[in-house]
């Protein structure tokens, strides 16, 4: 049984989790919701920098993604 099928996925396999932004091309600033900035988290960066790019004009958007690394683990 591959670890798809039992509901598993090594972490190995697993893209890594990226935080993505919106970047407002004018000002150079994250764009922000109720003063917080908008981040999301996915571990498609490009489908959820697409999602948050949709409806918005390109030519004053623009998405950064950065990869988060998880920190080191203790022995």
């Amino acid at each position: 049984m591959s670890p798809h099928q039992t509901g598993t996925i090594s972490s190995r396999t697993r893209p890594p989790l990226c935080a993505i932004t919106l970047i407002d091309r004018r000002t150079g600033r994250l764009h922000r919701a109720n003063g917080a900035a908008l981040v999301a988290r996915s571990r498609d960066p490009h489908g959820a920098a697409a999602e948050l790019l949709a409806g918005r004009e390109s030519r004053l958007w623009d998405a950064h993604v950065q990869p988060l690394t998880a920190p080191a683990r203790r022995a």
